[in-house]
């Protein structure tokens, strides 16, 4: 389904190369948190170029927020959306994706993989439901690290940082090694949730399976 062209109400950097846009909601919106839409620029020229972006606003909100990694490098639709400002338009299409949140767990997340996780702890501490869940989130730097306040707020000491190119006091270093997995996921009948680069998925899904996490206990997204 097409929703139609959205007007952009806010849009501002949150990190360095990490954009909100909130946006206008279509009345007819229907998403889960966890889920995404395709989004297209109304400029010419970039009309059909769609990419796939996660809602990190709550399905009951009176608008739509997407948290967005840019790569101006790459003169593409991220590029272009560095452009917009407040008044513009977007059209959003069809929503999809399959991360939905099963069950209490650790979530493991790298850079702009985070996003679909925004929305489920949103929605779990909206209901009072944060619970034991942890989230293991890798980034280059502490700059990198997207509502990093939000979540140490949420979460706690259920908040894991892990930065491969940065020391920090209070923040481990290196990568989502086995080792690192071993000393974090203590019970293998919880739910694993996975979102990031390819390279690091792949990596994490090997130890997992070594680790004896069950397929059907560990959540993505499909392809």
């Amino acid at each position: 389904m097409n929703y139609g062209k959205v007007t952009i109400k806010h849009i501002h950097h949150i990190t360095q190369d990490v954009l909100r846009i909130v946006t206008e909601k279509p009345p007819q919106l229907r998403f889960n948190p966890g889920q995404a839409t395709e989004v297209f620029l109304t400029k010419e020229g970039w009309e059909k170029e769609g990419r796939p972006f996660t809602f990190t606003s709550l399905p009951g909100d009176d608008h739509v927020e997407f948290t967005i990694k840019t790569y101006p490098v790459r003169s593409g639709v991220t590029n272009e959306l560095l452009k917009l400002s407040a008044g513009d338009k977007l059209i959003l299409n069809d929503v999809f994706g399959e991360i939905s949140y099963k069950g209490e767990g650790t979530f493991i997340a790298g850079g702009a993989g985070i996003t679909p996780f925004i929305s489920i702890f949103r929605d779990l501490a909206a209901k009072h439901a944060i619970g034991n869940n942890k989230l293991i989130f890798a980034n280059k730097s502490r700059a990198d690290i997207i509502n990093e306040a939000e979540f140490s707020k949420l979460l706690g000491q259920g908040f894991i940082n892990i930065l491969s190119e940065e020391i920090l006091e209070g923040f481990e270093h290196g990568f989502v090694t086995e080792e690192f997995l071993k000393q974090h996921i203590t019970d293998p009948n919880a739910y694993v949730y996975l979102c990031g680069p390819p390279p690091m998925i792949d990596a994490v899904l090997n130890t997992l399976h070594s680790l004896g996490i069950a397929g059907t206990h560990i959540v993505q997204e499909g392809f």
